[in-house]
């Protein structure tokens, strides 16, 4: 009868729409659930079979849920560094406890899946969020990054504890100066490599060179003039006060300069011409005619770099050639040269011995040498097999320059503290070993390997072994400084002492990063994602996690999805979409119910036939 089914058809859409206001209701209340997944209402007609499509009748109803699994909720960061979220798709692997044995919990080992991140650090050192569901994931060796196994599993770092790390290599990039400033390079001889902000190795009882023994330097040597007459007087010899021209009679030399006459002194370095002019002389390369003796001396003493070249006993003129290079002297006045009693091109030189073949270190009675004539490179804290921590000093000695001419090339030895304690002939320093050269713009030439090999490094009784000097491509350069010391731009190094676990972090990659005692910050696990092909098919279950059904499928472990680390999703339910659905539900309600109405008052009618 069409008005019991219209009964039945009514009592049907009350219970869905109770069914859809349940669902409602249950999103309302979840609206700030993190990670919570609403559920939507979805409604079924129920057609009765009829012979005819005429006889066809509107049928029942009934309601079905309709998860959103796949709908992302709103990520926001947060405080937290173990909370995470997953941006697009993916799932975190974990299991509830099912109980405790001496306070430590057991699993069941069925595994569940859950986009609620809150997870933080309990007791036990395991990560396990608002719900009480542990993360799980795949243990990494802290020291090389790798992955131990490929199965998930429950995460703990309670007791986490890395052993020492001996340095063996260093990381190194520096400035250093194209000039060095040293401690004796302003009262160094002109043109001396130490002049020049060098080492000269000849001022050590032990070549403390290791690659090559340095080319023996022009010691210092004398050439005379004979004792020439000014035209004041036959019997007084030439003086230091007597001008370089005049007439007679007057002070100055039998045979004068004039403006435009030139010596070349010491043809080996650049620039290095006398010129006289009319005028006054300006700069070492100049000297006015009008000048005296003197005054001609020290610019040929200064451009050679000689010792004092002098007029003696007699008139005799002494020219020295000074400590670094041979001095020749040439003019284009010869006749007014050899009024100073030297013929033109007057040559003095002289070697010093030759120097012992380097040993490659500082001996404690050097050490105060090797100070003035180099820079400081630097220092680092390095670590030995037992974790004690080594003082590494570093220093630089520029042993070459191009400056001095010729075959000359800017070349530096890096030098490292041995024995901070040494004395009399004990090793203090030790040279590493290599030629650090470099072009006129300021880079590195050689060594062309970006690594060299410093063997056998030990710092007092403490030994690192062989370490490796790494410097990457335009680390190490050789600009100008006005302050003539090295600037060090980075130095660091792979040791580090025992440590124990601190604190625990998640990063974007979904590492878990744990913070060390000592320091260290090391990858301790990587957090583990899955995904399903048929996602909203998931059995949600209670805390927001989901089991396997058959409709999901079998979870899939990697994801395409991506973590974020101190974040956390959000609930993905629109307050404002369910208080809409909410009136409509209301609506529908309450039609169905005087559907109910209208139906009972036509059976009333009906019985009412009967009396």
């Amino acid at each position: 009868m069409g008005i019991f089914d219209a009964l039945n058809t009514a009592v049907g859409g009350l219970q869905s729409q109770s069914f859809a206001l349940q669902n409602i209701s249950g999103n309302i209340a979840n609206a700030s659930t993190t990670g919570y997944k609403g559920i939507d209402t979805s409604f079924e007609d129920l057609i009765p079979d009829s012979t005819s499509p005429s006889r066809q009748v509107a049928g029942g109803v009934t309601a079905f849920a309709q998860a959103t699994i796949t709908t992302q909720g709103t990520v926001s960061t947060t405080t937290v560094g173990t909370n995470m979220a997953i941006n697009g798709d993916g799932f975190f692997n974990v299991q509830k406890s099912n109980g405790t044995v001496d306070n430590v919990p057991t699993f069941s080992g069925v595994t569940d899946y859950t986009r609620r991140g809150d997870f933080q650090v309990n007791a036990n050192g395991n990560l396990v969020n608002g719900a009480g569901y542990y993360l799980m994931g795949v243990a990494v060796d802290p020291k090389t990054g790798n992955p131990l196994g490929n199965v998930p599993k429950v995460l703990q770092f309670q007791n986490n504890f890395i052993p020492a790390q001996t340095t063996t290599s260093i990381n190194y990039a520096a400035n250093l100066p194209s000039t060095p400033t040293t401690a004796v390079s302003a009262t160094s001889t002109p043109g001396s490599i130490n002049a020049l902000g060098g080492l000269n190795a000849y001022d050590f009882t032990v070549n403390p060179l290791t690659t090559s023994t340095p080319a023996v330097p022009f010691g210092d040597n004398t050439v005379n003039g004979s004792a020439a007459l000014n035209q004041q007087s036959p019997q007084v010899p030439i003086t230091t006060a007597t001008v370089l021209s005049g007439t007679s009679p007057s002070d100055s030399l039998t045979s004068s300069f004039i403006a435009g006459d030139t010596l070349k002194v010491d043809g080996t370095l650049p620039a290095n011409t006398i010129t006289f002019v009319a005028g006054v002389a300006v700069g070492p390369n100049q000297v006015s005619v009008n000048d005296n003796i003197g005054t001609l001396l020290a610019k040929i003493d200064f451009l050679s770099g000689g010792t004092g070249s002098t007029v003696g006993a007699g008139g005799v003129i002494t020219l020295h050639t000074g400590a670094t290079q041979n001095l020749s002297v040439v003019s284009s006045n010869t006749t007014a040269f050899s009024a100073l009693g030297f013929a033109a091109g007057s040559v003095a030189q002289s070697r010093t011995p030759p120097l012992a073949a380097g040993t490659g270190t500082v001996i404690a009675n050097d050490q105060a040498t090797f100070l003035n004539e180099s820079v400081s490179g630097g220092a680092l804290t390095a670590y030995d097999q037992t974790g004690t921590a080594v003082n590494l000093q570093l220093r630089w000695a520029k042993t070459d320059s191009a400056a001095l001419g010729g075959s000359h090339t800017n070349t530096w030895n890096l030098f490292y503290q041995a024995n901070p304690n040494a004395s009399g002939t004990q090793v203090a320093w030790v040279n590493a070993g290599t030629n650090f050269t470099f072009g006129p713009a300021g880079a590195l030439i050689s060594p062309a390997t970006p690594s060299i090999t410093i063997p056998n490094v030990s710092v007092g009784n403490q030994s690192l072994g062989n370490l490796a000097f790494s410097i990457g491509s335009g680390a190490l350069t050789q600009y100008a400084s006005t302050g003539g010391s090295a600037t060090i731009n980075a130095v660091t190094q792979n040791g580090y002492a025992a440590g124990q676990l601190q604190s625990v972090a998640i990063n974007n990659n979904g590492i878990v990063v744990g913070t060390f005692s000592n320091g260290q910050n090391l990858d301790l696990a990587s957090v583990s994602l899955s995904h399903f092909n048929g996602t909203n098919y998931l059995k949600a279950l209670d805390g927001g996690a989901y089991a396997v059904t058959e409709q999901s499928g079998p979870a899939i472990l990697g994801a395409s999805g991506t973590i974020s680390g101190s974040s956390l999703e959000g609930s993905n339910t629109d307050i404002a979409s369910e208080f809409t659905k909410l009136i409509v539900t209301q609506q529908a309600y309450s039609a169905n119910t005087k559907v109910i109405t209208t139906a009972n008052s036509m059976v009333q009618d009906l019985l009412n036939v009967l009396r």
